[in-house]
C-alpha cells in the first residue's frame, strides 16, 4: 500500500502541474480485482491529452515504474496507463460523461490525496 501511495501521489502532482481537470481517484481494492485505484482525470482537448500521455510515460520511466502499460490514443478521447494495479484514465471531457466511470464505479470509495 505504502508504494500505491506513492505512486498515486505523483501520478496526482504530475496532472495537477499540467492543468488536468476533475482529478478522481477511486479504491477499488474491495470491489473488483481489475485494478485497486483508478486515477480519472480530463484532458482539455486532443493535443493537452497528447501531452499527458506523453508526459506520464516519462514520469513512469524516470521514477523507475517498470512494467507500465497502456492503452489508447490522444485521438481516440481516451487513454489507460495502468502501472500494477493503478491506472490512470485520462478523457477527453466529452467522452468522459459518456463513459461515467465515477457513476460506474460510484460504491468505491473517493481517496482525498492530500490525506495520504
Amino acid at each position: 500500500m505504502e508504494e500505491d501511495k506513492d505512486v498515486i501521489k505523483r501520478i496526482v502532482e504530475f496532472l495537477e502541474d499540467r492543468k488536468s481537470e476533475d482529478i478522481v481517484v477511486l479504491d477499488l481494492r474491495e470491489l473488483a480485482n481489475i485494478a485497486d485505484y483508478f486515477i480519472i482525470a480530463t484532458g482539455a482537448n486532443k493535443p493537452h491529452l497528447k501531452a499527458l500521455y506523453d508526459g506520464l510515460q516519462r514520469l513512469f520511466k524516470d521514477a523507475g515504474f517498470k512494467g507500465y502499460h497502456k492503452t489508447g490514443v490522444p485521438d481516440s478521447g481516451w487513454m489507460i496507463m495502468d502501472y500494477h494495479g493503478v491506472m490512470v484514465h485520462v478523457f477527453e471531457r466529452e467522452l468522459r460523461e459518456f463513459c461515467d466511470l465515477e457513476q460506474l464505479w460510484k460504491d468505491a470509495p473517493k481517496i482525498n490525496v492530500q490525506e495520504i
